[in-house]
Parts: structure tokens; sequence; C-alpha cells
């Protein structure tokens, strides 16, 4: 059986779960996933059966439960150190834009909801969305010109960084936000990875529809 449990909501959806499933992937980490899907009328009497919270993603390793995205990756991290990158300098820049995604980019999640299976999706964003779509992709290409000469990703390799950043690309694609240069290469990065493909198809296959997340007009 998987030493780790991993309690996610829907794959169309959520981003919050997303994150710490494709670090798992990522660290060819074997774990048991447990699906609960969001808003339904007992969602949370479910989620608390595992977390204190109410809410996903949820880390079960035995009998110790770890909640919120962020923690579930560093708790990760502790067991396998390539989460983060190897160098110092660039470590402590992957935790600075990761903690950055982690507690900002609001106007960004207010009126770009994750919505994988969607795609000409539009909307009319305010200066505040704005300015989130322009300070992401300037971290995209900061990290490309300073930690991406080993690799494809934010930091070469990949790390928690991109997992925090992927539900990102997902929103830029769903809402076709043109982005240029390196950070147009980092979301052909994600968008083409087999792990993203199969949470894409997953998605994809779901049948449950989130009113609040199904927003923007369909291009004609």
């Amino acid at each position: 059986m998987p030493a780790f449990q991993l309690i996610i909501g829907n794959k169309n959806y959520s981003s919050w779960s997303l994150r710490p499933w494709l670090l798992l992937r990522k660290l060819s980490v074997s774990f048991e996933e447990t699906q609960v899907l969001l808003q339904t009328e007992d969602f949370k009497q479910q989620v608390m059966r595992f977390s204190p919270v109410g809410k996903v993603p949820v880390l079960l390793d035995g009998e110790l439960a770890i909640w919120d995205s962020l923690a579930i990756a560093e708790y990760l991290a502790e067991q396998f150190p390539q989460a983060w990158p190897r160098d110092p300098a660039a470590r402590a820049f992957a935790r600075s834009i990761s903690a950055e995604m982690h507690s900002g980019f609001m106007s960004l999640r207010s009126q770009m909801p994750m919505n994988c299976r969607a795609t000409g999706r539009e909307i009319v964003g305010d200066e505040a969305l704005a300015r989130d779509i322009e300070r992401i992709q300037a971290i995209w290409t900061e990290c490309r010109l300073r930690y991406g000469e080993s690799g494809p990703w934010l930091f070469g390799e990949f790390t928690i960084a991109d997992a925090m950043f992927a539900p990102v690309v997902f929103r830029f694609n769903t809402y076709g936000v043109d982005c240029q240069g390196f950070a147009a290469e980092y979301m052909q990065t994600v968008l083409h990875d087999a792990d993203v493909q199969a949470w894409l198809h997953a998605a994809q296959q779901e049948q449950a529809t989130i009113m609040s997340s199904e927003v923007g007009l369909t291009a004609q």
C-alpha cells in the first residue's frame, strides 16, 4: 500500500489540489488518491474525517495529517530535498515566489477561477488583474533568465515553485492570456507535460459543474 494518501477536490476546479498532486507525481512518490467533490452537501463533513479545517488538499502519512498545499510541499521537501532547488540562493528565491503565490494574486483568483477543461473564455478584467498577470509573467521570466539553464522549468529542474504556479498556467490558457518570450515558453512546458496532461484528461472526464467557476463567454 502507498505510504501517502492525498485528499483532493474536483480536478477541473481545485487549484490547491493540483499543487501537491503534481509535486508527488514529479517526485515519483506512490500515493493513494481520494477525491471529495467540492460544493456537495456533505463536502466539509467528509473532509473533516481527515483534517480539522474541512478543506482540501490533505496529505495523510499514516496517522499524520498535513493540510494546506504549501505545508504539504514543505513536509515532502523534508523527505525529498530535490523538491527545492539545490543552490541556496535559488532555493530562497523559489521559496519567496512560492509564498507570494500562496498568499497573493487575489484579483487573479477571483476574476479568473481555474477551469481546466474550458478554453476560449473571455473576461473584462480590471487594473488589479492586469497587475497580477504582469507580475506573474515577470516572475516566470526572471526565474528562467537567472536559474533556468539546466532545464525547461522555472529553476531548470521541476520544483515546488512549478507546482505552485501550475494552476496559473491553466488559468492563463483558459482565458487566453497573451504571454510573450520566456513566459510563453514556460506555459508550453507546463501544458505539454505528461503529468499535467494526465490531470487535464481526468478533469475533462468529470461531470460536476460549479457555476461560480464557469466564468467568461466562449469566443466565437
